[in-house]
């Protein structure tokens, strides 16, 4: 029993850095724009259609696709950012029923370009590590030191740069932050886009754990609200606690129940813990 545990708490960990890296990027948008975006699973499959035309097509380093799935879909959320949800700001019944209209669009787009056939893209790493006793494959640990560089980078960004300061003052104080010169409107595309290439890299990583297909996204577009909801939104530190709870809670309750018993478990747990602490775990931290 105990090596059992021992094999769910890392099987945990890596579905903790698969949910980080998928629900950063909406945490930083919802939590700075206020923006419900229903499209950010398509993000998520996007990138995974990047790295697949990347390294299975064109037959380049894993690497590259990881670099190709950032900014194909950076530059798609900026353009979302730009024609669709720059009109609806402060509307948010119309910005969810606009990205949900998009996300059916870009699923569409897809089967047009690749057929709703299902992808593959090859494990670029064989390979396990024993800890303990505990397999992990290489792979699931690449994810995790992924996750957590994906998310220093992001820490040094919001705390160390010009952009991160102005990003944190428009979230706390959008009027405020407008009197004093800072242009809003360009914080809101820049950010929509890193947020959107953020989903693109889960989506890379995804790519070789699963097969790709058209909507691949939408089981990640749940898991990132719940993570998001459950750590508090805007706060980076909660968007990491609930992405390890929600991960660990999936993997450990398996060991009592089946895959589908343990997520109907995981959605108690939140149920309970938002009942009791509607702002999230780390709610706190928004003003």
């Amino acid at each position: 029993m105990g090596l059992g545990i021992g094999q769910e708490v890392l099987n945990g960990l890596s579905i903790a850095g698969v949910l980080v890296l998928a629900a950063l990027g909406l945490g930083i948008t919802f939590g700075v724009m206020k923006v419900i975006n229903m499209a950010h699973g398509e993000l998520i499959m996007i990138g995974a259609y990047a790295m697949y035309v990347t390294t299975s097509i064109l037959g380049l380093p894993f690497y590259l696709g990881m670099i190709a799935a950032f900014i194909v879909t950076a530059v798609i959320g900026y353009v979302i950012e730009l024609l669709v949800i720059k009109k609806l700001y402060g509307r948010s019944l119309e910005t969810l029923l606009a990205t949900f209209g998009l996300s059916i669009m870009l699923q569409q787009i897809i089967r047009m370009i690749f057929t709703a056939k299902a992808k593959p893209v090859e494990n670029p790493m064989s390979g396990t590590i024993d800890i303990g006793g505990a397999i992990l494959p290489n792979f699931r640990l690449f994810i995790i030191i992924i996750a957590i560089v994906v998310i220093i980078i992001t820490v040094l960004m919001l705390y160390k740069t010009k952009f991160g300061v102005q990003l944190r003052t428009v979230s706390q104080n959008r009027e405020m932050s407008e009197v004093l010169g800072i242009n809003t409107s360009r914080i809101d595309s820049l950010t929509f886009a890193y947020g959107s290439g953020l989903a693109g890299v889960a989506g890379a990583m995804l790519a070789s754990i699963r097969t790709v297909s058209p909507t691949m996204g939408f089981d990640f577009l749940i898991d990132s609200f719940m993570v998001v909801v459950l750590g508090g939104v805007g706060s980076i530190a909660g968007t990491i606690i609930g992405a390890f709870v929600i991960g660990e809670a999936n993997s450990l309750l398996t060991l009592f129940s089946t895959e589908t018993g343990a997520k109907v478990l995981v959605f108690l747990l939140i149920i309970i813990i938002i009942r009791f602490r509607p702002q999230g775990l780390f709610g706190k931290e928004m003003r």
